[in-house]
């Protein structure tokens, strides 16, 4: 019997990562290809590209033709190519592309834990206090081209036109802070390593708070001085109380839980220390913009309206207008729910990081938290800022 030879293939998991976002690319490449109607059409575009589309242009939604697509400005012609069975895609987020975005954040995640395996850093809470800044930059960035879509509306000259300013829409705008984050990480870990730099988090916590003063300091020249001033854009300006409010009762609520909890509960607190309360008011932030944008704008002077582009808020809000008594409503509003659903989950997530998780895996535990702080912060921030100026 002739002898049979046995082949190991030994594929590390940086390979076996890289491997299957090669394969993905292709894959749906390929699908677009051969398959554009279905994969790309009422996929692809439908769900993530063309709503960045339409929402890089100021326009309503647009709308897949057979000549390609087509920018809508008026809701009522959007409604009725819905109404027609067209594929129809607006500014926002749909639970289809909130679920693919979940899935790619899960995986640069385990890309990016392998990368700090490779630097050999992450492994220490330093790293998530020094990306911390980058949170805020990230959401006066997506205000930044909020404020770019208003001068566009206003037929103000705009600063940054389609296809650049889909750089810093959501969901690319994830992409473009986490390329800058990683090239502030990087520099600094080889900074630190030349001893250039004492510390490599030091370096990258004040690469963060940099960016974020360039970009609010960029904000508050644009936007009082360049777009408020059209007769075009009412009720743009600058209305610091949102801010100070919503900065203020963050602050508020993210103390009372964490100092709540290491009286009666330390337990909650024993993994993650201040860290947990960086992460609880990340999330408060979230809720506290949502809800002051909601329902209290008229009362700290923001004489804009706003609606929010999630689905999970949206439902909140309608489950709690469907049982909660009109007279109660009209008192208190009707998203205060999405706050406390937030400030509850944030810190059940807390309580999950315990000693316990840090011990057998720091770079995962570290870089989990920074990924959690970042979806309560990120948003929560852009809600905030873009309110502080009515846009």
């Amino acid at each position: 019997m002739a002898a049979t030879e046995r082949f190991d293939i030994d594929i590390s998991p940086e390979r076996a990562w890289l491997a299957t976002l090669a394969a993905a690319v292709v894959a749906f490449a390929a699908g677009a290809v051969a398959l554009p109607r279905l994969v790309w059409d009422r996929f692809l575009w439908h769900y993530f590209w063309g709503p960045v589309f339409a929402d890089a242009q100021g326009a309503r939604c647009a709308v897949m033709t057979d000549a390609g697509p087509e920018l809508v400005f008026q809701e009522s012609a959007c409604d009725a190519a819905r109404a027609a069975g067209d594929i129809v895609a607006e500014p926002g987020y749909t639970l289809v592309s909130e679920a693919g975005y979940a899935i790619t954040l899960i995986f640069f995640l385990i890309g990016v834990l392998y990368l700090l395996r490779y630097l050999e850093v992450g492994e220490r809470l330093d790293l998530f206090f020094a990306l911390t800044p980058f949170m805020f930059f990230g959401g006066a960035l997506r205000v930044v081209e909020d404020a770019n879509n208003a001068a566009l509306e206003a037929g103000i000259e705009t600063f940054l036109s389609y296809p650049l300013n889909t750089l810093i829409i959501s969901p690319i705008i994830y992409f473009t802070v986490f390329a800058v984050t990683l090239a502030a990480l990087v520099v600094g870990v080889v900074l630190d390593r030349r001893g250039t730099v004492e510390r490599y988090h030091r370096f990258v916590f004040a690469v963060g708070t940099v960016a974020l003063l360039v970009t609010a300091g960029f904000l508050f020249w644009f936007v009082p001085t360049q777009v408020a001033p059209s007769p075009r854009t009412p009720g743009v300006g600058v209305y610091p109380l949102m801010t100070l409010v919503t900065l203020g009762l963050s602050v508020v609520l993210s103390l009372a839980i964490y100092l709540g909890a290491e009286r009666y509960a330390p337990v909650v607190n024993e993994g993650t220390g201040l860290a947990g309360l960086v992460v609880i008011f990340g999330h408060a932030v979230d809720g506290v913009a949502n809800v002051l944008s909601a329902d209290w704008l008229d009362y700290i002077g923001v004489p804009v309206e706003y609606g929010s582009k999630h689905p999970i808020n949206r439902i909140i809000v309608d489950v709690t207008q469907g049982v909660q008594p009109d007279w109660l409503s009209a008192a208190i509003g009707t998203s205060w729910p999405f706050l406390v659903v937030k400030l509850v989950a944030a810190t059940a997530v807390v309580y999950v990081f315990d000693r316990r998780i840090f011990e057998e895996s720091p770079r995962y535990a570290v870089l989990l938290l920074v990924a959690i702080l970042a979806v309560g912060l990120g948003p929560g921030s852009r809600d905030m800022l873009r309110a502080t100026f009515g846009i």
